[in-house]
């Protein structure tokens, strides 16, 4: 019988903990998963991408062989291992949340969960990290020559580096946790992050005292199973995780979405009451920003995959 290979504890990656939306989600996942399998499945968070000593790259490698039996992981930091993965990061692709879910949600989405089953890993359900938002320590930043020869933290994938260069800033890539005191120290000048990255790690705090508001990539997360641990459970045990990720998916997504909307923009009041400036960019303002990024969404279409882009291009367009 299948279930007497049941381990007594799975192992669950996430990189943020549970202050934050994506580290919520993962608890909120553990506990569904416990409820509706009546405790066969017992599933323990470790944060910090702990379990591959921190470097986020080498998460999904570590899904695959088995060292991390399920995770919530983000398309950036899988996208060294699957290239299909890069589209979420073309600057300037997702002009709203509706585009978002018109790609998570359609048939991008779909194909991107047939990528990831294909590389060995079982992709559930969508998640969300959020808007990547800019801030620095130096000057407000409206045009991109306002970010020339500026030091800004990106994460480990190449496209963040093209992006960052082609706008004039120095970009250089580290781990979330080195970019911390790097940021406190002024070794760099800035970083992208969700809003709800910068509020809970108290980015105000590290020199960060001006924020733009460009929306030029949204981070979706995804909930995912190691194919041989998704094997050893019996099919019923299979839907019922594959149920508690969907729910904790879409509370997870609330929860990045909350007080980011035009009806409820709080998240932004917090941020100006914690003395930080903050820009929004007019359509216009972010006209100029997506000309000199246009290059780098040629070359990494051909990455990425023409077919692909092109759907993602037109799902978006027709979005409701």
């Amino acid at each position: 019988m299948a279930q007497e290979k049941y381990k007594p504890e799975y192992r669950l990656s996430t990189v943020l903990g549970s202050a934050f939306p994506w580290g919520k989600g993962g608890e909120r996942w553990a506990e569904l998963v416990k409820e509706k399998t009546q405790g066969r499945i017992n599933i323990k968070m470790y944060p910090g991408t702990s379990l591959v000593a921190g470097d986020q790259t080498r998460e999904f490698t570590a899904i695959r062989q088995g060292v991390i039996d399920l995770a919530v992981g983000s398309t950036i930091n899988w996208s060294p291992q699957l290239k299909e993965l890069n589209l979420f990061s073309l600057p300037f692709l997702m002009p709203d949340y509706k585009a978002v879910d018109a790609l998570t949600h359609g048939r991008v989405g779909q194909e991107i969960f047939k990528v990831i089953e294909r590389a060995g890993v079982i992709p559930l359900a969508w998640g969300e990290n959020g808007y990547r938002e800019l801030s620095n320590s130096k000057r407000e930043i409206r045009t991109p020559a306002d970010m020339k020869g500026m030091k800004f933290r990106v994460v480990g994938s190449p496209l963040f580096n093209d992006t960052f260069t082609a706008l004039g800033a120095n970009p250089t890539q580290m781990s979330f946790a080195d970019a911390q005191p790097a940021l406190a120290s002024g070794a760099v000048d800035g970083q992208e992050n969700p809003m709800s990255v910068f509020v809970a790690a108290k980015l105000s705090t590290l020199n960060q005292k001006y924020l733009t508001v460009w929306g030029y990539v949204n981070d979706p997360l995804v909930f995912v199973v190691n194919k041989e641990v998704w094997a050893s459970w019996s099919k019923a045990d299979q839907e019922a995780v594959r149920a508690a990720a969907v729910q904790a998916g879409r509370e997870e997504t609330e929860l990045a979405r909350k007080g980011m909307t035009a009806t409820d923009s709080s998240v932004y009041k917090t941020v100006e009451g914690l003395g930080v400036k903050v820009t929004r960019l007019s359509p216009k303002e972010i006209d100029e920003f997506k000309k000199l990024t246009r290059p780098v969404v040629q070359k990494w279409t051909k990455t990425i995959g023409a077919d692909l882009v092109k759907k993602a291009e037109a799902d978006i367009a027709a979005r409701k």
